[in-house]
Parts: C-alpha cells; structure tokens; sequence
C-alpha cells in the first residue's frame, strides 16, 4: 500500500534510496563490516584437483580466484612464516585473501566421490586472538566451530591448514561457506584433491539422508543455515552485539526491491541492545517461551527512512521474543507483511512514525501497556492479550483478543469478534539446553483467546533439525524434491531462490519453514509450489516472487478437485506473501489458489506491485490475488492489493475471513480498459453466485485511480444475495478523493468519492 504517494515522488524516492543504499555499503565495507557480495565468478568447468588464490591472481599451481559468491578480498606484502605447515602453498597465497561472509561452490566433480579439502589461512591483519573467529561448512556439515586464525597458527603472519576428508555432492559439487562469528571470516587459498581412498570421514554432503528414526536426539552441533542466519550467544559483549546489528540494518533500512536476506537469531539469555529491523530482516528468538529471550533495549520498525511515512515499511518481522523497552514504548510503525508474533511487550506498543502508516498483524502476543495505533488505517490483532487500546482510522479487527475494546464500528472503527474458531500458530525454531535445535509446531486450537503460552509450554510437537532439509539458494529444485520425497521437511535459509521446476509437497504433515524472508522465484513460467491435497501441511515465512516469464499461480494448495476433510487436521500458511513486479519485471495469472479444504491462511500479502521496477498495467499482468476452491476455509488477516480483475474469487461453501484490506489497481489507463462485460471495473472480494454460505469480518476496499482519476468501480464487494452469505463491517474509501467507488457490496451504500471519501456498512445483507 502507498496511499497518498503520487508517483513522481515514488520515483524519485527510489532514486534517493538507492544512491543511499549504495553509500552506507560503501562505508559499510571501509569499516571492514562487510556483508555478503552477490556477484559471483563461476568458470566452467572444474576437476579435482582444484587448487585455488582466494583473493588473488593465478600463482602456479594455484589458479585465480574463482568459484566464489559473496565477500571482499584483500591483500598484503607480509612476509608469511609457512614453516609450520606440510605441503603449503605458495608464499602468495597467503599475501591474499577473500574475507567476510562467502561461499565457495566447486562444481563439476565426480558424485559422491571422496575429496580432500584442505584450508589455508594467514591471519595478516589482527595481531592478537580472539580478533577474528569464524565457521566453516561444508556441504552442509560444520567443519570448524569458532575457528581463529591467529590462535591456531600460534601468531600473526603464520600459515596454517586445516584438512578434511569430504564427498562430493549427488550433483558433483562440493560447497564451502565462511561464516563470520567475530569480524570477518577469511580464507587464503582452497585445495579439492582425490582421495587416496577409503570411506572418508566426516561425510558432509547436500544429499539427504533417508527421513530418520524420530528418537528425539537432534544432532550435535550448529546447523549450517548459511551467511544471512547471524547467531547471538548472552556471552557476546553487547558491543559487538550491536555493531552488526546496525551495519545490518545500514544495509537494509531502505533496501526495499534488494536481494539481501538475513535472520537474527538470539539464543536464551538478556542482551542490552536495540534491535532496529530493516527491509528483508527477520529477528528471531530462539526459546521454548518468549521470555527466554529478553531484550533490554527494543527491537523497533521506524519510518525515518520516509520521513514518517510507515506505508512501505514491508517485508520484515520478529518473533519469540521479551521486550523491555527503554523508553517505555517499543515502537513498530507497520505496513503489510510485517507481522509480530509470540512477542512479550513489557511496556508500551506504538504502531506508527509521526506520517501514515498501513498494517499490519499481531498474533499470539503480550502488551502489558497500552498498544497506539495512531495513523494505521487499518490493523489486525489476533489471539493477543492487551493492557489496552487506543486509535482506530478505517478498520480495525481483533479476534480472540483479551483486553480487546470494545466493538464500536464505524465510530471508532472497532470490529471485534471474541473467540478465534480454528487456528495453529506459526512454527518456530528454538535450541534446547544442550545447544540442539528443534521446530516447534503448536498444536490445532478451536475457539480459542489470548496466548497459546500464558500458562506455560503450549501444546505441540518438537522436530529435531536433523529431520529437515536445510536448502540454500543455488539448490536444485531436483535436490529439494528428492528430499522431501525422503521424508524431510524443508528449511529455506536466507536468500533468493531461483526456481526452474515446481517444488512438490506431498507428505502429510510436511513442515516448510522460511527464514529471513526466503524468496522463491520461478522460471520459465513454472509454478514454484505445490501441496497435494493431504492434511496438515505447514508453509510459513516464505516471499514467492514473480518471474518474468508468466506463471499460471505461484502456490497451489491442492490440485483441481481436491475432495478430503481436513477439518481435524488442516493445513496452515503462515506469514506467506506474493509479488509481481516491483523488484523487476514480474507476471502470474493468479498467486495463490486453494484447491483443498479446510485450509488456514494467517497473515497472507497478495500484491501486485504500484512502485518500483517493472510496474505498468501491461508489465507486471495479474489476473487475481486469492482464489478460494476449497470448502470451510478460514483467512485471518488477508491483505490483496493491485490485481487486474477480481482480486478474490471465494468458490467455495463454509468460508470466512476475519480481517481484510484491499486496494483496488492504480493504473488502468481509462475506463474502457478496466470493464467487466457492463460493469464498470471489477469488485475487490467476488464470492461467487453458487455460494450459499460464507461469512466475513472487518472488510475493506480502497482505490486512487491516479492515471485516470474518472474511472469508476460500481462495487467493492460483489455477493449471492443468499441468507448464509453475511457480511459485517464494511468500509470503502476513496483515497485523496482520486477515484469512485459507487457501492459497497452490490448496490448497497457508498459512494466513495472526491465528495465523500469513506463510505461505511455495518452489515449486510
């Protein structure tokens, strides 16, 4: 949403940010705070051995660096000390390097073959321990653990090498990530040589096991979440805490269309710092109960970016987390897909920044204070327990909510609805006391209020990680496939996916977890996911992004037909969002249909871009948003904006949504482009004539027809005049008075026009 933007500031809003964003980085990587490079430098085709200068020209038998993603490199005229070391490499080698965050991907090998690697490192910049820590993965298995340069060599400007015996990947590479722990990571020179034999040992590969014996023992150690996962320990002096936060968040404050992902992962314990979240940033804590992670400080979501102005604060969120605010209020100033869940607010919650703002989602979440909504046109509070409320614009919902106001729409625009009739929260990773991760996936709850943790550990089932497949960006659609048909769920790591097939989920109870945003992207007009139609699947935390060739959808849930119950155990999407067009050019004919029954949607972003690159009525073509197939499905916080024709066609019978925001398109050139058959313009919510029960909740629909302000629509809400179809609490609005909507829901109320820019229903029929 950007409502009250014109255009010509949007532009020239982008440029500003990008040339800002390019100058924090820059100063960002002259305080040696780099984070990871995107640019890679791939050749074609590799074979043991692969000897390699990272950082640096070919020095024989070394090649130049090569097969890397991500990170900075540098160099030195040190004189290195490789006595200590049999077989070093080249004097050189060790005068270069390439630091920071980074993957090396060797391709190109022989499957499953056994491989050598040995590391080489010189630390040639600090000159004690303790300066420079870092891991290191390889195909997915840690293989140094706080590894510090200076402390192994005995010294700075010493050489040292660390071997380990490895097999190469199912598809024949071999795939090694630096991960900064203090400072920057680093690495000298890489060696990949054949094995001399035998079964190598440890045995890290991308390949997964078959689905484990759930015995409730996860494996040992950190999983290998990537780069863009940064792990907090309560051991961390809060400086250093605190440095990466905000070089994070330097990078990502106005990083709105960017490729960066990251997750901020905090372990049980305080920390005294201030958590600031920017675009593509997930702030997560890793405890059984929110109080197991506190925060002295904030983890605060501002708009000082646009001066106030919170309407494109999208894409970020926190979870699982004890706030203490310093100041006494925690600020988090919200647009759509931004949720806060499973938080406890000891103080005060302020939704916006001084400008507007549009939200937003809370869930499962304590505020002892008082929470303000200020400006936010619209918010959705669910299963949350409140000190109190104060504020309201246009529509405000709260279903299950202790300590909700009381219901009053229009006046103040307050929808409330006591209990939540069907819903399973969010997964959520945490680490146990031995250092083991697990995800928690709560337990199915019917007629529920407040928190599912106000009285101690909510009911549900522990996962150990080892039961999931950890996938990075550059994973084949064929590697993800092949474990999930092994009987592993799926966790996306920080980053963009770029997707040449379709993800399929088929098992029964199949976790799909995003971290960081994750964002998948189809190519070649693929449907990026699929889920067939069983029950109790899980997809939560993921961003699916548009392609520019055109997909027929972007999630199916279900195939056509889809005919089982799964009323005792549905399946749940859990903070997903869809865009087409923005981060570039983008199409899809419809970005999510539900096909199966019984299906929960909780917090869900459909958005056709208005703003950014690749935006025009025929560049970024969409169809619709939502289409709803399945009977007896439920969506709590539905956000649909921008699409071309209806931007929710609900087919189904026993559907119900609490809580919906809409705005119609902004940019048909005129009238005659934007008709359906007589009618002028296309309703926002179609629930289709064979419908004879259905039922909804704090409705409402928004247009600015900047380009041809005439353009009218005859109706936001388009329904079967039938006794089971009931709606309540409707609400148009005509933005800036640019644009008419002539109805409300069929030929009831209304106009929302230049005259009279909101219109309100209290029910209907």
């Amino acid at each position: 949403m950007d409502a009250y933007a014109p255009r010509a500031n949007q532009r020239r809003r982008i440029a500003q940010q990008g040339l800002l964003s390019l100058l924090i980085l820059l100063s960002i990587c002259s305080l040696f705070l780099v984070l990871p490079a995107l640019n890679s430098a791939p050749h074609a085709h590799a074979e043991a051995p692969v000897q390699i200068n990272a950082g640096g020209p070919a020095v024989a038998p070394f090649m130049a660096d090569s097969y890397y993603s991500g990170g900075t490199t540098a160099s030195t005229s040190n004189a290195i000390d490789t006595s200590g070391v049999t077989n070093p490499a080249p004097q050189a080698v060790y005068q270069s390097n390439r630091y920071g965050n980074f993957t090396y991907t060797v391709p190109n090998l022989t499957a499953g073959a056994a491989y050598t690697v040995r590391l080489h490192f010189a630390e040639t910049y600090w000159n004690a321990a303790g300066k420079r820590v870092f891991n290191v993965s390889i195909n997915g298995q840690q293989v140094l653990t706080n590894f510090d340069i200076y402390a192994a060599a005995g010294g700075a400007n010493k050489a040292v090498v660390k071997e380990f015996s490895v097999t190469a990947s199912a598809s024949g590479t071999l795939t090694i990530q630096f991960s900064t722990v203090v400072d920057n990571a680093q690495v000298n020179g890489l060696e990949i040589l054949p094995a001399a034999g035998g079964t190598p040992t440890p045995t890290p590969t991308s390949t997964p096991s078959p689905t484990p014996t759930p015995t409730g023992t996860p494996p040992a150690g950190t999983p290998n979440f990537g780069p863009n996962v940064y792990i907090f320990d309560p051991s961390m002096p809060s400086s250093t805490i605190q440095s990466t936060l905000d070089a994070i968040y330097s990078q990502q404050q106005t990083n709105q269309f960017g490729t960066n992902r990251y997750a901020l992962l905090f372990k049980p314990g305080t920390y005294n710092v201030t958590v600031n979240v920017g675009f593509y940033t997930q702030v997560l804590g890793l405890g059984r109960s929110p109080d197991d992670v506190v925060i002295n400080g904030a983890v605060n979501l501002d708009a000082a970016w646009m001066n106030g102005n919170a309407t494109q604060n999208f894409w970020r969120g926190a979870e699982n987390l004890k706030i203490i605010p310093s100041g006494g209020w925690n600020k988090w100033a919200a647009a759509q897909a931004s949720p806060l869940r499973r938080v406890d607010i000891q103080g005060n919650l302020l939704l916006w920044d001084g400008g507007w703002a549009s939200g937003g989602f809370l869930a499962d979440s304590l505020v002892t204070g008082q929470t303000q909504s200020g400006s936010q046109q619209q918010w959705f509070s669910r299963n949350d327990q409140l000190g109190s409320w104060n504020g309201g614009v246009w529509n405000m919902v709260f279903v299950g909510v202790n300590g909700a106001p009381p219901p009053s729409f229009p006046n103040p625009p307050e929808t409330v609805v006591n209990q939540t009739p069907v819903i399973r929260e969010k997964p959520f990773l945490y680490v146990d006391q031995s250092g083991n991760y697990y995800v928690f996936v709560p337990a199915l709850r019917s007629n529920s209020q407040g928190t599912t943790w106000a009285n101690g550990t909510p009911a549900g089932t522990s996962i150990p990680i080892s039961q999931f497949y950890i996938a990075h960006p550059g994973d084949s659609v064929a590697t993800i496939n092949n474990a999930l048909a092994q009987g592993l769920n799926l966790l996306f790591t920080p980053g963009v996916y770029q997707l040449n097939g379709t993800i399929n989920i088929t098992r029964p109870n199949t976790v799909v977890l995003g971290l960081g945003l994750a964002t998948l992207v189809p190519q070649n007009g693929v449907i990026p996911m699929t889920v067939a139609d069983v029950d109790g699947v899980s997809i939560a935390g993921l961003l699916f992004d548009a392609g520019p060739v055109n997909s027929p959808v972007l999630l199916q849930v279900g195939p056509s037909g889809s005919s089982q119950n799964h009323a005792a155990n549905p399946t749940v999407l859990s903070d997903v969002f869809f865009r087409i067009g923005g981060a570039g050019p983008g199409q899809a004919t419809q970005s999510l249909v539900i096909n199966s029954n019984n299906v929960i949607g909780d917090d869900l972003w459909l958005w056709r871009a208005d703003h950014g690159s690749g935006v025009g009525w025929t560049v970024n073509p969409a169809a619709n948003g939502l289409v709803v197939n399945g009977n007896n499905v439920t969506m709590y916080g539905l956000f649909v904006e921008h699409y071309q024709q209806y931007e929710v066609i609900w087919n189904g019978n026993g559907g119900r949504t609490y809580f919906f925001q809409n705005e119609m398109p902004y940019d048909p050139p005129n009238q005659a482009a934007w008709m359906n058959g007589s009618t002028r313009g296309y309703a926002a919510y179609k629930v289709a004539n064979s419908v004879t029960s259905h039922e909804a909740w704090g409705v409402g629909s928004y247009c600015y027809f900047n380009v041809d302000p005439s353009i009218v629509a005859d109706r936001a809400f388009e329904v079967p005049d039938t006794a089971g179809v009931t709606f309540h609490d409707l609400v148009t609005v005509s933005l800036g008075g640019v644009g008419t909507i002539q109805h409300i829901i069929n030929n009831t109320g209304g106009p929302s026009n230049s005259t009279t820019t909101n219109a309100y229903l209290v029910s209907y029929p």
